[in-house]
């Protein structure tokens, strides 16, 4: 599916009567960096998160919606990747029974597809069969609790992602409005979810993304209300994490208001990164590898408003930030050595874009 110079990737993006587009199909040429659209697909609305599957035969995109085909609660959808041309061709949709779900992703043996539904404050388990397609919601599963101090955005749960944990025995919810990391189990017989374990936050974080060294001694909390990362050790074994540094993700002198949206490790685990949406910017740390504790060593502007998601090109070479309020897709270098990112002046018209996958 291209050349040993080509990457491609799939971006996810907010829709309207006027720019219907909500997922596209592009190429990275990781020499120069520059982008270009290949493929667009107008037939889901509001397609905020993608995951693909190991082998990268199958995209699963959410519709993040309120109701679908008359039920209360947003989709998911199922495409299935042509292997020459990256071209998709849908399988199936299935409904969240939450509303707007905003995240997916799926079990380490692609057995579940796990939804996390913001507004439903719930996440929504699907069974994948054999050529991918999705059988109906198994489990609903409702945060509930206490809830944190920011009355604006903290008036419910609101789960926010879901990811499971590197060795598959365990799934971790960020919930925003609960200021708390919800850890499941996962069935090894029917990969079904069950309640395990909690890590409390700040009070008003609001907890978004998570991501896991590679070892899985530490994960890594980039929460969105009072825009920190916090630095959580993990015990496998048990599946219990407990917070032990939090850092800003802002520069100093930062005034104004600004959330986060996303977060992701490079390839070697030596370098983290976060977006701020306000700054309009991605924050770059530095990893102690030991002791899994941050150190900042940077900031690069996104060149647009509200970066939401963003991701590395599969080399390491560069980063690429949805700009979701400017409509542009920008591209940034990376240095391999340093971790820091510097502008190449190259971007995407893309139409209010929020997820990037490469492929």
């Amino acid at each position: 599916m291209g050349l040993l110079n080509e990457a491609y990737f799939y971006v996810g993006a907010y829709t309207s009567d006027s720019e219907p587009t909500g997922i596209s199909y592009c190429r990275l040429n990781t020499e120069t960096g520059e982008i270009a659209v290949v493929d667009t697909y107008r037939d889901l609305p509001n397609a905020s998160f993608l995951a693909l599957n190991e082998a990268r035969t199958v995209l699963y995109a959410v519709s993040e919606t309120d109701t679908y085909e008359g039920r209360k609660g947003g989709s998911v959808a199922a495409y299935a990747i042509a292997p020459e041309t990256g071209k998709l061709t849908k399988l199936n949709q299935q409904p969240t029974d939450g509303s707007a779900p905003c995240y997916v992703s799926l079990d380490g043996e692609g057995r579940r597809l796990y939804v996390a539904n913001y507004m439903g404050g719930n996440v929504t388990v699907l069974p994948i069969q054999a050529d991918g397609s999705l059988g109906a919601p198994v489990q609903l599963l409702q945060h509930a609790g206490a809830i944190g101090p920011r009355a604006d955005r903290q008036e419910a749960p609101h789960a926010h992602s879901i990811v499971p944990t590197p060795d598959n025995r365990f799934a971790v919810a960020a919930d925003l409005g609960l200021d708390r990391l919800l850890v499941y189990a996962i069935a090894a017989e029917s990969g079904d979810l069950a309640p395990h374990s909690e890590a409390a936050l700040a009070a008003g974080a609001g907890p978004r993304h998570v991501v896991f060294s590679a070892d899985q001694r530490y994960v890594y909390a980039v929460n969105e209300l009072d825009s920190t990362v916090t630095v959580l050790s993990y015990d496998a074994a048990a599946g219990r994490m407990a917070a032990v540094q939090s850092l800003s993700t802002l520069p100093a002198g930062f005034s104004g208001e600004s959330t986060c949206a996303d977060i992701h490790l490079s390839g070697d685990g030596r370098f983290l990164y976060a977006s701020n949406r306000g700054d309009d910017s991605i924050t770059v740390y530095a990893v102690d590898r030991q002791r899994g504790t941050l150190t900042v060593a940077g900031w690069a502007s996104t060149q647009g408003r509200t970066p939401r998601n963003f991701a590395l090109s599969p080399d390491g070479g560069f980063l690429l930030a949805a700009n979701q309020d400017a409509s542009t897709l920008v591209v940034l270098r990376r240095s391999a050595e340093t971790g820091l990112l510097e502008e190449t002046g190259i971007t995407a018209a893309i139409s209010r874009p929020v997820c990037v996958k490469f492929v």
